[in-house]
């Protein structure tokens, strides 16, 4: 498995997709990040985008709905301003989120 690093002087608009995992340091603004891997979005790392994935990290900040095959997991520190589709959430105590969680299969 190859993992993508957007770096954090890395700035991309747009969409993103593809079946290796992803992290970002950096932003990415745009429609949707989609990759068949994790996507872990890092402390340094800001995404105004929707994310779709097989799992996601989110240590930094999201803005946007995020959906997950195994689990979604919002570290300390972290913040989520969307929404949340997976069978498993973890969120960390330190964490900051406000949307709506699913869970159903």
């Amino acid at each position: 498995m190859a993992e993508t690093i957007i770096g954090p002087g890395i700035q991309i608009e747009g969409d993103i997709s593809g079946s290796d995992a992803l992290t970002v340091l950096g932003s990415v603004r745009g429609g949707r990040i989609q990759v068949k891997e994790a996507v872990v979005v890092a402390a340094s790392g800001r995404v105004e985008a929707d994310v779709e994935s097989g799992a996601v990290e989110i240590a930094g900040v999201v803005q946007g709905n995020v959906g997950a095959g195994d689990k979604v997991e919002l570290k300390s520190g972290g913040k989520l301003f969307g929404d949340v589709k997976a069978p498993r959430i973890l969120i960390a105590d330190g964490a900051s989120f406000k949307g709506n969680i699913n869970m159903g299969g």
